[in-house]
């Protein structure tokens, strides 16, 4: 096991917005959470990262200090900084030596391909190329787990899709396990080897399907009867909690 929230509930005043929700997320497993605004399922990533605690219920997680990452939606990066300055931050906050860190910024920038573009400022990059500056940060630590909250959510579908199989592709160079939250059941179905849908806030367990196919994905993935017929049932599950 790599992270559990078990039977966790989260209440802001008088209003419950979380649960009672358990989650069991395997080491270098990849799980989507999906369901409509409001579920809680961003709430269920802070417990996860540790930026929150539950009203009720346990959360458990292995990684240590320092191994899990988020990526939110927005990149969140220091507009007075180079790529390479905001991609080295962690390190240096973990005390990694100046040089050290840049060194291994300028790896991980050039993982997400953007080599070339390590003294660039925020304002110059493109919405992809700021989620990718944003993924390269979460990645330079090494995670043993990684968080993503809507981090596709303000992207263009070809940004989108291509973000998605790099992801993709830098999950089987490290192997982390990876929670993804997202309102598009597609984006889901094509990411995760399980799909959980829940419940209108608080947000419950609604249904778990699995997506029995290769990760990475094949080519031709999104063409294939399996990707559609699952993208129907995850589809009809999430319709049903939403007219519940």
């Amino acid at each position: 096991m790599a992270a559990a929230l078990d039977n966790v509930g989260v209440v802001y005043g008088s209003r419950a917005a979380l649960g009672p929700f358990s989650l069991k997320l395997e080491p270098g497993e990849i799980v989507a959470l999906v369901g409509p605004s409001g579920c809680g399922k961003s709430t269920a990533l802070r417990l996860l990262a540790g930026l929150e605690q539950p009203t009720r219920g346990r959360v458990e997680l292995l990684a240590g200090r320092g191994e899990t990452s988020v990526v939110f939606q927005a990149p969140t990066l220091m507009p007075w900084a180079t790529a390479q300055a905001n991609v080295a931050l962690p390190l240096r906050l973990a005390g990694v030596a100046k040089a050290q860190a840049e060194t291994q910024a300028r790896a991980a920038l050039a993982q997400v391909r953007l080599a070339g573009s390590e003294t660039v400022k925020p304002a110059q990059l493109s919405g992809g190329m700021a989620m990718r500056t944003s993924l390269a940060r979460a990645l330079v630590t090494g995670p043993k787990l990684l968080l993503l909250d809507e981090p596709f959510a303000a992207l263009d579908e070809i940004t989108r899709r291509d973000l998605a199989i790099d992801i993709h592709r830098l999950w089987d160079e490290q192997r982390p396990s990876i929670v993804f939250v997202t309102h598009n059941v597609a984006e889901a179905v094509f990411m995760a080897a399980r799909v959980i849908v829940m419940t209108p806030g608080p947000g419950r367990l609604q249904s778990e399907t699995r997506v029995d196919a290769p990760l990475p994905r094949p080519d031709g993935f999104r063409a294939s009867a399996l990707f559609r017929g699952l993208v129907e049932q995850v589809s009809a599950s999430l319709a049903e909690a939403m007219a519940a």
